[in-house]
């Protein structure tokens, strides 16, 4: 059964829709009202009369506004997600605080961020963004832990690596849930420790912030890629948003260029991209990584990469908040190995060393 037409024998997720601009959420609804498989069962000018929605009609997934009088959203998460967790989708504004409000939202338990439509946010844009997040929100597992991946000390590796490394890069695609899985993969890499180039589904204007986040919580330097940069040990390059992410030889090392083709799999960067461009040039030189997200993206370019010699590996079910990617990649035989998410990081490293 093909995706379309399992959503059609499912019942439409039951979306409420929280934004303090009445503008705002007739966009939203006109955006949604030709989607079949999303009901907008209510929406809520501020968080106190989303209250009295969550209870009356007990949608499966929200989407709140970061940013409304009374109470603002960034309060509202943090009250449902200790007292009533549920799916939520973040609305943003593009700005700088805004890409920074993104991202403590993913921290608190938001499972995507949406940026509204302006300037050069194509409604059309917004439509295809807001309709995959609600889907992945809408079949998605819920982190049951209260406390933030950060607050989390980094884990102690008590075993010495199997150095000196044999393969030279660890690629990781990610998408919904990604955010705070890529966090917590990165714990474990240190300065010595292969180049790995990060593709994660996320609005080009929280990016930027994304990667600063990383940068600032781990041990290796995380930056978004630039056309040339070089894959290095203890590097960790993010792929911009907008832009597809590819691999080039050279010498005896890599170097990242940068793909403005069409969108693959609704998505730019696609992971599939990236990893389709290292199974040619880097072959078994390469490690691919594949974690929590919704659709296919990366699944046959995992299946490429080992067939070319990578090593590959995907995250589990029981750790992941939308398992489909992974899965995906399962069933088509393109995994060498399934790891929970504490433990795909030190499995990478070992899979490098081989």
């Amino acid at each position: 059964m093909s995706a379309i037409e399992s959503r059609r024998h499912r019942k439409p997720i039951r979306l409420l829709v929280v934004d303090d601009s009445a503008l705002l959420r007739k966009t939203v609804a006109r955006m949604l009202e030709d989607v079949d498989d999303i009901e907008i069962v209510a929406t809520a000018r501020d968080p106190f009369e989303a209250r009295e929605m969550l209870a009356a009609e007990r949608p499966d997934v929200m989407l709140l506004d970061v940013e409304m009088p009374r109470m603002d959203g960034m309060t509202f998460l943090q009250k449902v997600m200790q007292h009533r967790p549920m799916p939520v989708v973040m609305f943003s504004a593009r700005t700088e605080e805004g890409g920074e409000l993104a991202m403590r939202a993913l921290e608190i338990g938001a499972l995507d961020v949406v940026c509204k439509p302006g300037g050069s946010n194509k409604p059309l844009d917004v439509k295809e963004r807001l309709v995959d997040a609600v889907r992945a929100a809408g079949g998605a597992r819920l982190r049951t832990a209260n406390t933030p991946v950060d607050s989390v000390p980094a884990p102690m590796v008590t075993e010495r690596r199997s150095g000196p490394y044999k393969r030279s890069i660890i690629a990781i695609g990610a998408s919904t849930g990604g955010t705070e899985a890529t966090n917590q993969v990165l714990r474990t890499f240190g300065p010595e420790d292969p180049g790995i180039l990060i593709v994660q589904h996320m609005g080009a204007h929280f990016m930027a912030a994304y990667a600063e986040r990383l940068n600032a919580n781990h041990r290796i330097e995380v930056k978004i890629a630039e056309e040339g940069d070089i894959v290095r040990p203890g590097l960790a390059l993010v792929a911009p948003g907008d832009r597809h992410m590819g691999v080039r030889k050279q010498g005896r090392g890599y170097r990242v260029h940068m793909i403005d083709t069409e969108k693959v799999h609704h998505q730019r960067p696609a992971i599939d991209v990236t990893f389709n461009s290292l199974a040619a040039c880097a072959r078994a030189d390469a490690v691919a990584v594949l974690l929590t997200g919704m659709g296919q993206d990366g699944a046959q370019g995992m299946l490429a990469m080992k067939k070319a010699g990578a090593l590959t590996l995907a995250q589990d079910q029981e750790s992941c908040v939308v398992y489909g990617m992974p899965r995906v990649a399962a069933e088509i035989g393109a995994v060498d190995r399934v790891c929970g998410l504490t433990s795909i990081g030190q499995q990478s490293l070992r899979a490098a060393a081989q």
